[in-house]
């Protein structure tokens, strides 16, 4: 039978339940469980697709489409166990079905209430597809005491009772703040949360204390007598080097130890670690270090670029080399010095946005590249900008634009009208809905044989996940590989660009997918790997 693990939070947001939950995945894999994790979002919005960056971080795309919270980028990262629409739920997509529901009379003429229906359908949610599963983790969102997160609360409370008790462990994520000016550890907070998560019905099994200093002996004790917990599943959780260590760090505090004891499983294999060491040693002993800037538009907000963040530093691994990433502020290029500022650069990327704003100084920044030789990445928005500034500097399309930024007369970029997906033709038009409407998910693509990504990728068919509204107009392509960018991969209806590249460049790559998605620490991106590999190249030069 399949077991559930329920994450809640408590005294502040933001104590990483989320990487939490990942690495204790990691740790029953390790020990030869199947597991899955799931994310509860109590907020009202549908998914997270229309929510700004600066709100709510990256939109963390699926292969079938959904848009989803960035904890599930954590979760494929840290399992290797690709996430599905049906591991993210949020409040406003419940909510949106029970009333679609009651509109069409499913409800006989019954009152639709929180309890049962609201409940009923978050643990419809959390069970799920869970066959052949040993353990489905769910982490809520928020902390305890939130209003929204209320029914969320409930339904976990109920789940003991569907399933059994023996079957669901709950794990509360707490801080302990440092009082410096007293010098002490403080465990009242943590003890005011468990007593709100008591009130409502949850007794923890275990209990997870973020703190900036080591737990002593003593407030252990004392956090266990008070919340009615084994001093032993109290797991004292302090920053790690690299979130890659966390795992390890988890297993030493015995955590998943304790997980599988209030489980009643006393006879799991000892966890094979191997894969986790290993990181852990090329984080520490790197052979080198390379310096990467990434022009974008969000750089104040670093989670709206956390998938890519982590898949710069996967490439570093693939080559045992540090990856140091320069923020750089894309409108700050727009009429000022743009060499002095890349000149120190080993690698240029530009990623992924949406909107006019910085548009000119990610363009100056590919002119640059292409200019200098300097590696350059170019992803969804920044293949577009890479199309853009060949056809302005290079082809002589002096009004060479996209649509999303306003009417133009060079269209080289333009809103998708209609594609091909796995549920069949999808249309668009312009001024129709924002959320849910882009080409999502994952896609075929069809790479030239004498290609440079071919012999990056090692294959010429390929899939890669999408998140965008506009694509390159492949009209266009005569001019711009008549200057040496290359059409080198398109959809496999021969419609829509995917990859172009400048083979006569030391590494020149676009493409119009989010290869970051499906990077891992333990199989990195193809395509990091070799930009990365070409910045140590480019480091020897300068």
């Amino acid at each position: 039978m399949t077991r559930f693990i329920f994450i809640t939070g408590g005294v502040v947001s933001s104590l990483g339940k989320g990487l939490m939950g990942a690495s204790l995945a990691a740790l029953l894999q390790a020990r030869g469980f199947k597991v899955r994790i799931r994310k509860f979002d109590p907020y009202l919005n549908v998914d997270p697709g229309t929510m700004s960056p600066y709100q709510h971080g990256e939109v963390y795309v699926t292969d079938d489409g959904a848009e989803t919270d960035l904890d599930l980028g954590h979760y494929e990262r840290f399992t290797g166990v690709a996430a599905r629409k049906t591991d993210n739920i949020t409040s406003g997509r419940i909510y949106q079905d029970i009333i679609a529901r009651e509109r069409r009379g499913e409800f006989l003429g019954g009152t639709v209430q929180v309890i049962p229906h609201v409940t009923d359908a978050i643990k419809a949610f959390a069970r799920a597809e869970v066959d052949g599963l040993d353990f489905v983790i769910c982490e809520i969102g928020g902390t305890v005491g939130d209003i929204e997160g209320l029914p969320f609360m409930e339904a976990i409370r109920q789940m003991a009772g569907d399933v059994g008790r023996a079957n669901v462990c709950y794990i509360h994520v707490t801080l302990v703040p440092f009082i410096a000016a007293a010098g002490e550890l403080k465990t009242k907070p943590t003890q005011h949360s468990v007593a709100e998560l008591r009130g409502i019905g949850i007794q923890p099994d275990v209990l997870v204390c973020r703190s900036e200093h080591p737990l002593p002996e003593g407030d252990r004790a004392k956090i266990a007598l008070f919340c009615n917990v084994r001093k032993e599943a109290v797991i004292s959780a302090l920053d790690a080097a690299s979130i890659y260590e966390v795992p390890l760090q988890y297993h030493r505090e015995g955590l998943d130890s304790e997980v599988l004891r209030a489980f009643g499983i006393t006879d799991a294999p000892a966890p094979v670690l191997t894969r986790w060491t290993d990181i852990a040693q090329r984080i520490h002993n790197p052979e080198g270090e390379v310096t990467i800037g990434v022009v974008g538009k969000y750089t104040g907000m670093k989670d709206a670029y956390k998938s890519l963040t982590e898949a710069l530093v996967h490439g570093g691994l693939a080559n045992r080399v540090k990856v140091n990433i320069k923020w750089l502020d894309a409108e700050e290029f727009e009429g000022s010095d743009v060499a002095a500022r890349l000149e120190p650069m080993h690698g240029i990327l530009v990623p992924g946005g949406f909107g006019e704003r910085g548009s000119e100084g990610k363009i100056a920044s590919v002119r640059f590249a292409r200019e200098r030789r300097v590696p350059f990445f170019g992803i969804c928005l920044g293949m577009q900008m890479a199309c853009i500034e060949a056809a302005r500097n290079q082809a002589g399309i002096a009004g060479a634009s996209t649509t999303e930024f306003g009417e133009t007369a060079e269209p080289i970029v333009g809103l998708i009208t209609e594609w091909m997906s796995p549920e069949g033709l999808q249309t668009r038009e312009a001024g129709g809905d924002l959320g849910g409407t882009m080409r999502l998910g994952a896609f075929p693509a069809v790479l030239a044989h004498n290609s440079v990504a071919a012999g990056v990728y090692g294959s010429t068919a390929i899939e890669e996940r999408h998140r965008h509204r506009y694509e390159v107009n492949a009209a266009y392509r005569p001019a711009l590989e008549k200057e040496g960018l290359i059409f080198s991969g398109m959809s496999p209806d021969g419609l829509l660009p995917e990859v172009v590249e400048r083979p006569d460049h030391p590494w020149f790559i676009g493409v119009q997918f989010h290869p970051e998605l499906k990077s891992k620490p333990f199989d990195p991106h193809p395509l990091f790997a070799g930009f990365i590999a070409a910045a140590i190249t480019q480091s020897r030069l300068v």
